[in-house]
């Protein structure tokens, strides 16, 4: 038949080679649960690797906890147990909340473990023969409370570029940049609250100087990061020569005694990536396969899935051990944004830090594998939960639009299974698997928001056949059972079609669509083919709509956990609210007079288009109406708070009369007003039955 031939040939024509590929997400650390906000890049990289899988290819998607540091030891002691104990119970924890969410790792190890101790060994070494290690005593933050020096990630405190509060040790989340510790303004430890001390400490530092053209032609060369982060390495740390890594930490910690350095330990950043490694050779010897054919074979793709925040631990230090160990370097390297809820960052005390638990208490794992894949672009942008879409969506494409499918068809064709020969559709089947190559192309750029909407494409044609079919009229006429027979098999293979494509996404769907209909789905080439002559199961509901009260419960439950075991503030750290902020973010200006603030016009807007500057690290471009045909272009710098699709259609408030300012990206006509604080920016809405155009007074 014409569909097949069509079909058939597509799928010979752009058959992929098999492929070798070793597929990690950035190790959870073993000192908390598994929340919503780890669970974007865990899912993230579970669906790649099921697209692979289900491309044929050959994959090995590997993860552990991370299990060293301070923070552990601290907490082990306070609950009066064991490092060892704590780590061992959170990772069965983790396992499970993984399992539940169907992440399938082929191995999930701990980097406590022999096989880690004995790789970090190795690398350590070799950079010991390369001459890069080097010992000199530096002045580090202690705890005097807790009695230990602290990790860059255990400080908190103003940052010394920008001055935004309660950033980290190591980095500022909100302008990017990276300092000493010791440089924080009015630092306070995170276990403790207590100011720290400035004390002596005997460290071992990794010389990266030696490597700093070898990690400039990788990092902006190779192809391997986003380019994105290309630029923000170029810019922020191979502008300048590369400053020696800090490797150790002395006694009392928790982790790995350096062989050559008494009483010295390995700091965790050290030991973490290598589990990597480690988790991999506990695979290979488990299955009986060589680790030199995954880490030493330049024919196995390694694709590396974390979060921004770790960026440059990733993509300078670990680049650089794997080079001087002799191990293969990351093909790729994806980084993907934080998580959201409701446009602001996640929160204990407004109910929105949500732990993977909590979720599944209430509500199913495929939705939010779905949700999140809507969202996910190939690009570092933020995701933001918006709970009325979340519903909505979720309701609306997969029960409404895909899910829809069977139950309207596959009841009628219980007793005579599906048509001896396929029928006429019209060229629907052709047409959907003609997609294969856009959708899978899609997912392998990690777009899976484009793979998803052209999944909807599908589902939305499929609907129309069967709104057009009407199959419950059929049923009413016993002379017309073959037709029904015929219309029902065509809408049950299209939306087994959709269930391959969504299958990465959706493996549980999936798994129902092959009971249903007597055939697994375990190969994305299914889609060039259609069942017929085949029984077809009694339907099962495969899934209910998402009730918003579940959500509300889950926020609700998540904000009474985080009431029930809040800490007294610890009297060295400043007054706060919600997640650290301080009561007044900024100081007050200035007092101006009412002449000053009247010669400003502000104006209601409309933003009717709104586009990413790609050169640029925090502008977005505005297109904005003023009423009748006066249009303005304004950059703002609010990509790190909103993607552009959020915008269009939005009512703002503008500086009308702003002088226009050039900028490298183009004239910029005004400025559009934001309030923020502590990483956040929110812009200024009017209330309903404001117009463009309208001045404010």
């Amino acid at each position: 038949m014409a569909w097949m031939r069509t079909a058939e040939a597509a799928a010979k024509v752009t058959a992929p080679m098999s492929r070798q590929i070793l597929v990690t997400s950035a190790l959870p650390y073993a000192n908390g649960s598994i929340h919503l906000g780890h669970l974007v890049e865990y899912l993230q990289t579970d669906i790649w690797a099921r697209f692979q899988r289900l491309r044929g290819h050959q994959v090995a998607f590997l993860c552990a906890d991370d299990t060293h540091g301070t923070a552990i030891m601290i907490r082990a002691q306070k609950e009066g147990r064991s490092p060892e104990a704590l780590i061992a119970a959170s990772s069965d924890e983790h396992q499970r909340d993984f399992a539940a969410f169907g992440v399938s790792f082929d191995h999930y190890g701990s980097t406590n473990s022999a096989t880690n101790y004995e790789v970090c060994k190795g690398i350590w070494q070799a950079l010991r023969q390369r001459g890069m290690v080097v010992e000199r005593e530096v002045q580090r933050l202690y705890d005097p409370q807790q009695k230990t020096f602290l990790a860059d990630r255990f400080v908190r405190g103003t940052c010394p570029r920008c001055a935004s509060p309660d950033q980290y040790g190591d980095n500022c989340e909100k302008c990017g940049s990276t300092y000493a510790a010791t440089e924080l303004v009015n630092p306070r430890s995170v276990h403790s609250g207590a100011t720290p001390e400035l004390r002596p400490s005997k460290q071992l530092f990794v010389q990266l100087t030696p490597l700093q053209d070898f990690l400039t032609a990788w990092t902006q060369r190779s192809g391997a990061l986003q380019p994105e982060i290309a630029n923000y390495l170029a810019g922020h740390f191979l502008d300048k020569p590369l400053q020696d890594w800090d490797v150790s930490r002395p006694e009392p910690y928790f982790g790995f005694e350096i062989p050559d350095a008494k009483n010295q330990f390995w700091y965790v950043w050290f030991d973490a990536p290598v589990g990597y490694i480690a988790a991999t050779a506990e695979w290979c010897k488990a299955k009986g396969d060589s680790l030199d054919r995954w880490w030493k074979n330049p024919e196995c793709e390694v694709v590396h899935f974390l979060g921004k925040d770790i960026t440059y631990f990733h993509t300078l230090f670990w680049p650089a051990m794997l080079h001087v160990g002799g191990y293969q370097l990351p093909k790729r390297v994806h980084i993907h944004g934080f998580l959201r809820v409701g446009g602001e960052k996640m929160s204990k005390s407004r109910g929105t830090f949500v732990t993977a638990r909590q979720y599944l208490d209430q509500l199913d794992p495929s939705f939010l594998r779905y949700y999140y894949a809507s969202k996910l672009g190939p690009r570092i942008d933020d995701l933001d939960i918006v709970p009325d879409e979340f519903v909505g969506k979720v309701n609306s494409d997969l029960v409404g639009r895909v899910v829809n499918l069977a139950s309207r068809s596959a009841r009628f064709v219980e007793t005579t299974g599906l048509s001896a020969t396929y029928p006429d559709d019209g060229g629907l089947f052709a047409r959907a698997a003609a997609q294969s190559e856009a959708i899978a192309a899609a997912y392998e750029a990690c777009d899976y928001r484009e793979a998803t909407r052209l999944c909807m494409v599908l589902a939305d044609a499929a609907n129309e056949y069967v709104e057009h079919k009407a199959p419950w009229t059929i049923k009413k006429d016993p002379g017309r059972s073959k037709e029904l027979q015929d219309v029902c098999t065509v809408v049950l293979n299209l939306f087994r079609q959709i269930c391959v494509y969504l299958s990465p996404v959706l493996p549980d769907l999936a798994a129902k669509t092959g009971t249903l209909l007597g055939e697994p789905i375990t190969r994305w080439d299914q889609v060039t083919t259609p069942l017929v002559g085949r029984s077809v199961a009694r339907f099962q509901h495969m899934m209910t709509r998402m009730e918003p009260e579940k959500l509300e419960a889950m926020f609700a439950a998540a904000k009474a956990a985080a009431e029930a075991v809040a800490p007294t503030p610890p009297p060295a750290a400043a007054s706060t609210v919600d997640d650290g902020g301080p009561l007044l973010a900024e100081p007050l200006q200035p007092t101006i007079a009412i002449d000053d603030f009247t010669k400003l016009d502000l104006r209601i807007a409309l933003v009717v288009a709104a586009e990413a500057v790609p050169e640029a690290k925090k502008l977005l471009k505005l297109t904005l109406s003023l009423g009748g045909t006066e249009r303005r272009t304004v950059f703002a710098g609010i990509k790190a708070y909103y993607q552009p699709e959020q915008l269009v259609g939005r009512l703002v408030v503008m500086v009308a009369n702003l002088a226009p300012r050039q900028m490298k990206f183009g004239l910029s006509e005004g400025m559009v007003i934001a309030a923020g604080g502590d990483g956040e920016a929110f812009l200024l809405s009017p209330d309903s039955g404001a117009k463009p155009g309208h001045r404010l007074h």
